[in-house]
């Protein structure tokens, strides 16, 4: 389960610096064989890992260097255009490595160096306390009092790394409503994966169920709660849901550089490539000022317009470059997978109600 890291901290490697750029084109030309191979991106985080991604995400009092959301997300932007897979996973890992740094819980200081430094690797058990399996009416994954801990029994359906990760941080329910947030160790008894689960793209994420059968989990691994809706008074992760924006704006810059290559030799792609140009640049100024905190628009518009922009900028592609994006392994076929994950992937209702009226040519 480890995950082979250097041991030293090494150079972190900041947002646009020119180490971290060479990371990006390092992680774009293992793209493609990644997607074909579905295995497990051990190698991509390793590189990430050696450059001190882990570390922009905590402050510095805590082992990190605190980047600011706005340098993050022109992070995620880069390498989302370079690799989705390998960035996915990123955002589950440091998802789980912020909320854990913002736990005063007194696990906390056992566990944060290794994971800042790659040593070991955490990932989110959480989607079922927002949308997955909401609509069911019922706990997926019940937590009871047990002393000062609790004892866990249910699953989390969508958990990423499932076979590869060492700690979950994992949301479970009372039969009161207050939930908690906790922290787990994957080789507590009881605890258990799925095989994960075959996806039309991504696969390599390796994402799916973790189930717990009478988990205890004692008091000092509980991160926040119990409270109602805990994600909510949980910190730590402040970019929220603008980093599923920032993905899919980055693999629309991908695609869309399909489409200019194209157009150097056909001038008919010139005024499309320009216009979607346009709106994805755009799209990444709306995002870089709402992590900034000026609201130029509510969040929820800019991941519609974020979802729609990947699927045509990659159909787009696919397009340009004819039948030959339809053949396995091209650039352009994968992306169009990859585009529709975001359709799916913590897609609140309002904006999958807008997506499907856009897809359906109606006007709301």
């Amino acid at each position: 389960m480890h995950f082979n890291a250097a041991d030293d901290n090494g150079d972190v490697a900041r947002p646009d610096s020119p180490e971290f750029m060479a990371l990006a084109r390092s992680l774009s030309v293992q793209a493609a064989s990644l997607d074909q191979s579905g295995d497990w991106p051990q190698f991509q985080l390793d590189q990430c890992s050696k450059a001190g991604i882990f570390r922009w995400f905590v402050d510095s009092t805590r082992g990190g260097i605190g980047c600011g959301d706005a340098d993050i997300l022109r992070g995620y932007l880069h390498l989302s255009a370079a690799c989705l897979t390998t960035t996915f996973v990123l955002t589950q890992t440091t998802g789980a490595l912020r909320r854990i740094a913002a736990s005063s819980a007194p696990i906390v200081d056992q566990v944060l160096e290794d994971l800042l430094s790659g040593r070991a690797l955490a990932s989110l058990g959480i989607s079922h306390l927002t949308t997955s399996h909401r609509h069911l009416g019922k706990r997926v994954l019940a937590a009871k009092s047990r002393g000062e801990g609790f004892v866990l029994e249910g699953f989390s359906p969508w958990v990423t790394g499932s076979p590869q990760i060492d700690k979950i941080v994992v949301g479970a329910e009372m039969e009161d409503g207050r939930q908690i947030l906790a922290l787990v160790s994957m080789d507590l008894p009881g605890v258990s994966f799925d095989t994960p689960t075959p996806l039309m793209a991504l696969t390599g994420s390796q994402t799916g169920a973790v189930r717990f059968d009478q988990v205890i989990v004692q008091a000092d691994a509980i991160l926040a709660g119990p409270e109602y809706d805990v994600l909510v008074g949980a910190t730590g992760a402040s970019t929220g849901g603008l980093q599923t924006s920032a993905l899919a704006i980055g693999l629309a810059d991908s695609a869309i550089d399909i489409i200019e290559q194209q157009s150097v030799a056909r001038s008919d792609l010139q005024s499309p490539a320009d216009r979607l140009r346009a709106e994805q640049g755009q799209a990444r100024k709306d995002l870089l000022a709402l992590a900034t905190g000026d609201q130029v628009c509510p969040p929820a518009e800019l991941r519609k317009r974020a979802n729609s922009l990947a699927i045509r900028g990659s159909q787009a592609a696919l397009a340009a470059v004819k039948g030959a994006g339809y053949v396995e392994g091209h650039p352009a076929g994968r992306l169009c997978r990859e585009a529709l994950f975001f359709l799916v992937w913590s897609c609140p209702q309002p904006v999958m109600a807008a997506n499907l009226c856009e897809l359906a040519g109606l006007t709301e």
